[in-house]
């Protein structure tokens, strides 16, 4: 039976800690996916897909997400990109299928999302899934504000670090640094439309350590949470993503001490040695809410 996406409560910021590809090819991977303890899945028709199984992928895929069980899970599905013989009947086959999102890969221009929306509305969504922008290339990176706010159906963006390496002919390193300033870039123009923002994937799968490095650094910049090609990876993504449990009470310390600042009238005041204002209230907010829905995520299964 399908079933519709999943909505978090009004307010309360959806956990995306771990987001995992699922090649649309793989009808054995498809199934699991819906066991796996990540917080969403991307069904994926594009690069994990060879030419020749494009159309049996979609049609898999279509089935997938129409049998439903993927919930609590955030529900994805990767089309081919713009340009491509598959794309447009990619974004139709989706179209009424009760999806969270469409990623769109290979994203650089205000058209490539536009189009997007178009196809869809034509070929009857009568509410306009979620689309998140892959920003993979170098003019990808350079339009990132514009494209973050080219459609109002944009609800996150991508970074697809491993195509951005290619095409900036720059090395997998340890730390990452050739592709830093597009990392903050992404995040930058996400978090300036109040979109979510995904890092990208870590290829050297028996490299625990670099992993877990990345996740750090991904967290560190200000992504909400990292795509994923391998479901051993899912738990430290999630570790990694999630606020610390001493930051959760410290939160909960700072809350406490801003409602009574506030009863006695003031919006400046010092808490544990640190000048606390409004902003610093609203984020303590946002780390506890996220914790609650993780709390709430992890009883659900």
């Amino acid at each position: 039976m399908s079933e519709p996406p999943t909505v978090p409560s009004p307010g309360v910021e959806r956990p995306r800690r771990s987001v995992l590809y699922v090649p649309g090819s793989n009808t054995k991977a498809l199934a699991k996916a819906r066991t796996l303890p990540c917080d969403a899945v991307i069904l994926d028709l594009e690069d994990s897909v060879a030419p020749e199984a494009k159309e049996p992928a979609r049609r898999a895929v279509v089935e997938a997400v129409a049998a439903g069980g993927f919930a609590p899970r955030e529900l994805l599905v990767r089309v081919n990109a713009r340009g491509t013989p598959w794309h447009r009947e990619d974004l139709a086959a989706l179209a009424r299928l009760p999806v969270d999102g469409i990623v769109l890969p290979k994203v650089e221009t205000l058209e490539d999302v536009r189009e997007a929306a178009g196809v869809l509305g034509a070929s009857g969504a009568t509410a306009a899934p979620a689309l998140w922008l892959t920003i993979e290339t170098p003019r990808g990176v350079l339009a990132a504000d514009l494209l973050a706010g080219a459609h109002p159906s944009v609800a996150g963006l991508v970074a697809g670090t491993s195509d951005l390496t290619k095409e900036l002919r720059a090395r997998h390193v340890p730390g990452r640094e050739p592709l830093l300033h597009a990392l903050s870039a992404i995040v930058l123009a996400a978090r300036a439309h109040s979109l979510a923002a995904l890092d990208g994937v870590h290829l050297a799968l028996e490299d625990e350590e670099g992993f877990a490095t990345a996740c750090r650094q991904g967290r560190d910049l200000g992504f909400d949470g990292k795509t994923l090609i391998h479901p051993r990876t899912i738990e430290a993504a999630n570790r990694a993503f999630a606020p610390d449990p001493s930051e959760v009470e410290a939160a909960r310390r700072l809350l406490a001490a801003w409602s009574a600042a506030r009863a006695e009238g003031r919006g400046v005041f010092v808490h544990d040695g640190r000048l606390v204002e409004e902003l610093h209230a609203r984020e303590a907010d946002r780390l506890v809410a996220l914790a609650g829905a993780i709390a709430s995520r992890t009883a659900g299964g």
